[in-house]
């Protein structure tokens, strides 16, 4: 899976009554548009419901903190929200005469107003679904800045019953996602529930899902997405499939539910020692503290014997922490830029290795895919810019726009973006571009299907070079 999931903290809705009396536009911005929004501080109260003050708050949010905000054509904000207002009343066949875009000059102010205008008037025509309408535009406004740092954390849910370490979706792993795939599309690994209920292996190929090509012309289409359903979830997802080693073709239909998970594959570092006193270290994730528990994993494989090199395993590694990321790479190198963090006028900042972490003092080779994002991609690239190491398999995901800050809004919702965007210790931007490897060795339906790992292969083989 090469999305990248960044977790919020978990808010109960609270199930209020919207007043149905209609509310005049003001004549000019908030005081909330003054002070915008300010970073949380203590646990949070519980989730109101979303208005249209809200939605004014993260509008002027986003143009204070957001790294370009200051350069931002703000229309394309309020253009967005005012489109998934429409597309909503439409959804629920209840378009209004009121529902047309007002005129925008701009003036990020005065086309607040002219959009806070209409807005009162369309959802003062549908009282019922004035909740529904502001969450949609709210989420639009967000995803309109086009940035995968970028989230609005609302109503998030748990399903219940559910206990640590339960996976929820169809049980499958897959070779991408909507932004990052590669045909063929084919399972790489079963975890558990309805994939696992209805036989499917690794190696095979999903050739069409709910009816639709997975790639059009060689591009990955939105039909990616329904392989990774999060909860509440639970329209079951038709699958057409081919097993290459039988030539079988079989349709199947997959419910999302919540499925227990090995414990063994959720530690996010997964250490053994290979032949030839090579150490292999899998890093999940850079969770707090993932950097010494690498180090001390290493360590440990050392006792006794002098290991030949290290093998790190980023493949899947979803990102975390920029500052694990950073100490990871002080394990490699002293007295180095790992990352530039730059504002819009291209005033950066450097993060620099922290010096007081013991060099490992052995050769690396790091393995990645599309599903290394963000802080995986931090370390990736100081490896390869830094000449730390070789990489080896398939380029990264190129999700890494900037560390994300969150922010409160009044109905205590978290709205997160970057202040500053990533760079690489060359300034090279690696935002949807990604780190390509060294050594390009990707995973084929059939090697999943025979459990063959050629990218680590390679990386055994350049070991022993």
């Amino acid at each position: 899976m090469t999305a990248v999931r960044i977790a919020a903290a978990g808010l109960a809705l609270l199930l209020a009554a919207a007043c149905t009396a209609p509310a005049p536009p003001r004549s000019q911005a908030s005081a909330a548009a003054g002070t915008a929004c300010a970073r949380p501080a203590g646990p949070l109260g519980a989730e109101t419901p979303t208005t249209i003050d809200v939605i004014e708050q993260a509008y002027f949010c986003i143009l204070d903190r957001y790294y370009s905000g200051a350069v931002l054509d703000a229309r394309a904000l309020l253009t967005a929200g005012f489109l998934a207002l429409t597309q909503e009343l439409n959804r629920n066949g209840r378009d209004v005469p009121e529902a047309t875009m007002p005129a925008l000059t701009g003036d990020r102010k005065a086309d607040w107003t002219a959009f806070e205008a209409v807005y009162r008037k369309v959802t003062d025509q549908v009282p019922d679904l004035r909740d529904k309408l502001a969450v949609v535009t709210l989420k639009a406004v967000v995803a309109a800045l086009d940035d995968n740092h970028a989230r609005w954390a609302h109503d998030i849910e748990r399903p219940p019953d559910s206990y640590d370490g339960d996976g929820y979706g169809l049980g499958l792993q897959a070779n991408g996602t909507p932004g990052a795939a590669l045909p063929p599309l084919y399972v790489t690994a079963v975890e558990g529930g309805a994939a696992q209920a209805a036989g499917l292996r690794p190696g095979d190929i999903i050739e069409s899902i709910n009816g639709s090509a997975p790639f059009v012309g060689g591009e990955a289409t939105p039909a990616i997405a329904a392989l990774y359903p999060e909860y509440p979830e639970a329209s079951p997802v038709r699958l057409r499939l081919l097993r290459q080693s039988t030539g079988h073709r079989w349709n199947v239909t997959l419910r999302p539910g919540l499925y227990p998970q090995d414990p063994a594959g959720l530690r996010v570092v997964q250490p053994k020692l290979l032949e030839d006193d090579i150490a292999y270290v899998r890093l999940r994730g850079f969770a707090p503290d993932s950097a010494d528990r690498v180090f001390t994993a290493v360590q440990r494989m050392r006792t006794g014997r002098t290991l030949s090199g290290v093998v790190l395993d980023l493949r899947g590694n979803g990102g975390g922490s920029p500052t694990e990321a950073t100490r990871l790479v002080s394990g490699f190198v002293h007295g180095a830029v790992t990352a530039y963090q730059c504002t819009v006028d291209n005033e950066c900042e450097t993060t620099r290795t922290d010096d007081t972490v013991e060099l490992l003092g052995l050769p690396l080779v790091v393995l990645t895919d599309r599903g290394c994002a963000s802080a995986c991609e931090h370390f990736s690239a100081a490896v390869k810019d830094l000449r730390l190491g070789r990489i080896v398999g398939t380029r990264t995901a190129g999700t890494i726009s900037g560390p994300a800050s969150s922010y409160l809004l009044s109905n205590n919702t978290l709205l997160g973006f970057p202040s500053k965007h990533h760079l690489g210790p060359n300034r090279e931007v690696i935002n949807r571009i990604g780190v390509p490897p060294d050594h390009h060795v990707p995973l084929t339906p059939r090697d999943a299907a025979a459990g063959r790992d050629p990218a680590l292969a390679k990386a055994l083989t350049l070991l022993h070079e």
